[in-house]
């Protein structure tokens, strides 16, 4: 199964769920930068009153203005950035009890500053830091790397043929505007990813919202890992019923 999003910033739980229950994922790198997607920013949600949120947000250079692509986008104080990084996440996940898995997530995203001034590569690297710190043990390719056609439906079936994949997982977001034509012709089954919504469960009432540094910090990661294991399991189920 394959997963193909762009780089987010410590992602959100739901994103974080779908790369999680994938074999690959492949990092969409190569469209159009969006000021107001999740590339550069993230919500940072407070431990005991996650209602009570603050953006976390990496100020950005367009070299290209709106054409800009995800991977052209720039730092604009790579240093700045990086100490505003290590202030927050400090400042909102520091007493957790886990948060010495949350600090191991910071630090591999703060040495990312020091050789980058890519905000993809730090935003890449912040959502493999939190899948590794879950176990997560796939594969990571970038789509700009295999040529595809330029349809929207067509790029991404073009990248799950290339990449191996048997199934695509699909988020919300997604499945408002696939077409799965292109997938059949290579007999791909797209799989609808979703997680679960008013059941009530304070883990997943903030995960289209927050940042997973939250739930990191507020379950650990073996809690966590096994609580994305069964999203994954009960797709997959879904997909054999």
């Amino acid at each position: 199964m394959c997963a193909i999003h762009q780089p987010n910033l410590f992602p959100r739980l739901s994103t974080l769920a779908k790369l999680f229950a994938a074999d690959r994922w492949i990092v969409l790198d190569d469209v159009q930068f969006a000021r107001r997607d999740y590339q550069h920013r993230t919500r940072l949600a407070a431990l005991d009153a996650p209602a009570r949120q603050q953006w976390l947000t990496l100020p950005t250079h367009l070299p290209k203005g709106r054409p800009t692509l995800v991977n052209q986008a720039s730092l604009v104080e790579p240093r700045r950035s990086r100490r505003t990084v290590s202030l927050l996440v400090r400042q909102y996940y520091g007493c957790s009890r886990y948060w010495p898995a949350v600090r191991e997530v910071l630090d591999v995203v703060l040495d990312r500053f020091e050789n980058t001034d890519r905000v993809a590569d730090v935003a890449r690297t912040s959502t493999f830091a939190l899948l590794a710190a879950l176990g997560w043990s796939g594969e990571v390719l970038e789509s700009s790397a295999i040529p595809t056609r330029q349809g929207r439906s067509e790029r991404l079936a073009d990248l799950a043929v290339a990449t191996g994949s048997t199934h695509y997982l699909c988020g919300t977001g997604g499945l408002r505007y696939l077409d799965h034509h292109p997938f059949a012709a290579h007999g791909i089954t797209v799989l609808p990813f979703h997680t679960p919504v008013d059941t009530g469960d304070r883990l997943w009432q903030w995960a289209r919202r927050v940042s997973s540094l939250w739930a990191l910090s507020e379950t650990g990661p073996s809690e966590l890992a096994t609580r994305l294991a069964v999203e994954r399991e009960t797709h997959l189920l879904g997909d054999r019923a």
